[in-house]
């Protein structure tokens, strides 16, 4: 680790995360998160190059001062306090299962006895507790015991004095409440067990209908009560009459009571266990107690019961902990900045620790967010129905595409709730988020961001790298031809953007060899569209120049013009292309001079948050070329990574237009350099013909929204593929038959009835069918619901499963 809070990689030194501008907030501050600095941390006017720098960013004890904790809770609905929500267990469970407090299911559904089975066998052993306590009361079943007909009351009068059953006793009243306990008793100990034979405990399960207190109605209860007692007694011995039946309700609970059952060793694997012991709290860090830093696990854990350690600042120190088992070389860094910092070590570069603003659950020590619920629906498996549905890292590496109507809730139940997580891991040194949406979509608050970029605002304090700080001349024309032309690469000579990209590079890279930068919008304009002054002058500076590889670039140029002339020329495509690019609004914001400031997708090495908001409403074709342009150097930057240990993800709100055939190679190639893409689209007829299939082969996550077309429910029927069902097949026959009184009962019942005598023949078996039709997916998804389908980065799937994303 080094000083300035960077680490090395490979024994090399790594360039230093640019810090906030400004000064850093003050621990007085009152608010739970500073605002973004005016400048941003990973944006400067020269993007520095690519850096194997590791994400774990550990401040130093020389570290300016950090700011206060978040004031609010660590996520909405988890405790109040962090040490709470540490203690929620968290069992592994299926990809997508939100596993923050989650009880596993059976995988199928149990055998339920029908409702009207259920009733009757209840009614039965009610009815048969009954007979046995009125045989009981009025003598009929002790005739032939030798103890005569009331033997059953021998235990209360070998308990009771016999003074006490004379009328004229003063202990009278005792007697009498001392008796109807017993009654109580065996009247309890008749529910348990006829309860158990009539299957009551199934009854209360399912309709909460206790059946116990209603044996206080039985015959002989109330009628023999004794007359010589007076009012006020007999008011009394009612109330402990019924205060006996709620024991007994109670008692009847005790089959599905947990704590009961915990205690008499019959817990159910669905009922939560209990909370873990105190030698494995993890809110005393136990990891760092283990390898011996007990001074610095103590500091932690103090500031988790204090309540000054948040959930990102646990998720963070974590992250910066990992850091330091893979290199143990940090440990002493690590060590001191606990000890000078506590629950604000590592932070991260920004100096935030927390967002302003959380709309989603989110559960930072799985990196989680929950976006709904499974549906109780025949279609889902029965062990997911009525569970969490979550999003994580290892999910989104294969890249998620989601399909839907305007209003279906693709941004505000999906796209916001992933951008606010990527937020706080960001926040904890484990993501880097780019996310574009258009300009006053409100995806998520300003400062939420590092960087926020406005492209053709007048009050943009940034602008973007048009050639993604690249410094070979066939690289940058590569990502730019496929920002201008890649939408319509299936029609151009060659199938693809090819010959654009060599067309840009027999121009970019004359211009760069003569001046040290590429051109701007308007320079590159004149020259990709033929002006004879802009070439003649790029060449007499060519023929002029003194620049190695001048004569080489010459040859570059005349190359250009020999093509120009053709009447096939794709220049011609080009600067039409450009020409949305080349306007006044965009005049001070594609600058190569060095005299703005510029953001580069290479800095995704950093655990940064930007959001770039496009000119959607009167620039339409300049931002889908402009969202194409990110997407080509996200996927490129994320490939050339040195160090891939942060998730880096891009999302795209709106991706209409912006899906080419190299792009959707690339999305393939992302999950293996831990990253991926978030596309959201209104319909699949946005992205060209042929790609349509290979782009839902590519993600490797489907959501399809209510509301969905019958021609893109086909498509995602088709990738989601068929599934082996059981179906049944019932028919009806009629039954004929010689026998006289079988020809009368017929006659009878068809007389009455008006149908003729049947018999039902069923026939079983198995056939393969689509798991969700396109008229299914067009028709029955209800609104609000989402069809989705998982894979993850180790290659498990998720059947596609109806998501409640209201809860």
């Amino acid at each position: 680790m080094n000083t300035d809070g960077t680490h090395d990689s490979r024994g090399t030194r790594a360039n230093p995360v640019p810090r906030p501008a400004g000064p850093p907030p003050q621990p007085s501050t009152p608010p739970p998160s500073a605002p973004p600095p005016a400048a941003a941390p990973w944006a400067s006017p020269v993007v520095p190059p690519p850096s194997s720098a590791p994400s774990e960013h550990a401040a130093t004890p020389t570290s300016p001062a950090l700011p206060p904790s978040p004031a609010h809770a660590p996520a909405p609905g988890i405790g109040a306090s962090v040490a709470d929500w540490l203690r929620i267990p968290r069992p592994q469970a299926e990809p997508g299962i939100w596993r923050l407090g989650h009880r596993p299911r059976p995988p199928e559904e149990p055998d339920q006895v029908p409702a009207r089975q259920l009733f009757s066998g209840a009614l039965v052993a009610y009815l048969c507790g009954w007979l046995v306590w009125s045989l009981l009361w009025n003598g009929y079943l002790g005739g032939w015991w030798i103890f005569g007909d009331r033997w059953w009351l021998l235990p209360i009068q070998w308990l009771t004095p016999e003074s006490w059953r004379s009328r004229d006793s003063a202990n009278v009243e005792l007697y009498v409440v001392a008796s109807y306990l017993y009654y109580a008793l065996v009247i309890g100990l008749l529910a348990v067990g006829f309860g158990r034979i009539g299957n009551w405990n199934e009854v209360w399960r399912r309709y909460g209908i206790p059946l116990w207190p209603l044996f206080v109605l039985l015959p002989g209860f109330w009628r023999e009560m004794p007359r010589t007692v007076d009012w006020l007694t007999t008011v009394s011995n009612i109330y402990y009459v019924l205060l006996v039946a709620a024991v007994i309700a109670v008692v009847g609970r005790v089959g599905t009571w947990p704590p009961v059952r915990r205690r008499l060793g019959m817990a159910t694997p669905d009922e939560t266990p209990p909370p873990p012991s105190a030698e494995a709290d993890p809110a005393d860090w136990p990891e760092l107690r283990a390898a011996g830093l007990t001074e610095a696990a103590a500091r932690l854990a103090e500031a988790v019961h204090r309540g000054t350690l948040s959930d990102v600042d646990y998720a963070r120190i974590r992250r910066a902990w990992q850091g330091v088992r893979t290199r143990p070389e940090r440990l002493p860094a690590f060590t001191d900045t606990v000890r000078a910092h506590g629950a604000g070590a590592c932070a991260h570069p920004s100096g935030v620790r927390d967002l302003p603003l959380r709309t989603a659950s989110h559960d930072l020590a799985t990196g989680q967010v929950r976006i709904g619920t499974a549906a109780d629906h025949p279609r889902n498996p029965y062990a997911r129905r009525t569970t969490g549905v979550a999003l994580e890292p290892g999910l989104l590496g294969t890249s998620l595409l989601a399909v839907g109507p305007a209003g279906s809730g693709k941004t505000v139940r999906l796209v916001r709730p992933v951008v606010e997580s990527l937020c706080l891991q960001a926040l904890a040194n484990r993501a880097a988020v780019v996310a574009v949406t258009a300009y006053g979509a409100a995806l998520a608050p300003d400062d939420s961001f590092d960087l926020v970029i406005a492209v053709g605002r007048p009050d943009a304090t940034h602008d973007l790298d048009l050639y993604g700080s690249a410094d070979d001349p066939d690289e940058a024309a590569r990502t730019l031809s496929e920002a201008l032309v890649g939408d319509l690469a299936a029609g151009l000579p060659g199938g693809d953007s090819r010959r654009a990209a060599t067309a840009l590079a027999q121009l970019i890279g004359p211009y760069r060899s003569v001046h040290g930068r590429f051109p701007a919008v308007p320079e590159l304009r004149e020259l990709i569209g033929g002006s004879p002054a802009a070439v003649q002058a790029l060449r007499t500076e060519l023929e002029t120049s003194a620049a190695p590889g001048a004569a080489a670039q010459l040859r570059e140029l005349d190359a250009r013009e020999r093509q120009s002339a053709r009447g096939d020329d794709i220049g011609v495509l080009l600067a039409e292309r450009l020409a949305f690019l080349d306007r006044p609004a965009f005049a001070d914001f594609f600058r190569t001079d060095g005299s703005g400031r510029s953001f580069s997708l290479r800095a995704i090495e950093h655990p940064l948050r930007v959001r770039v908001d496009l000119p959607e409403r009167g620039h339409a074709e300049a931002s889908r070329i402009i969202a194409r342009l990110l997407l080509a150097q996200f996927t490129d930057a994320a490939l050339a990574r040195a160090d891939r240990s942060l998730f880096a993800c891009l999302v795209l709100d709106d991706a209409t237009y912006t899906v080419t055939g190299d792009s959707v190679r690339a999305i393939q190639r992302l999950r293996s350099a831990n990253a991926g893409v978030v596309l959201a689209l209104r319909t699949l007829e946005d992205v060209p013909d042929p790609l349509r299939g290979p782009l839902l082969g590519a993600v490797g996550c489907r959501m399809a929204f209510s509301g969905l077309g019958p021609w893109d429910g086909g498509r995602f029927a088709e990738s989601w593929g068929t599934e082996w069902v059981q179906t049944r097949d019932v028919t009806n026959r009629q039954i004929i038959s010689d026998e006289p009184l079988t020809k009368a009962v017929h006659f009878m019942r068809r007389l009455v009835t008006g149908k003729a005598a049947t018999a039902e023949a069923v026939t079983v078996r198995e056939v393969e069918r689509e798991r969700w039709s396109a008229s299914e997916l067009a028709h029955s998804v209800p609104a609000g619901h989402a069809v989705l389908s998982l894979t993850t980065v180790g290659g498990e799937h998720v059947p596609p499963m109806l998501v409640d994303l209201r809860t």
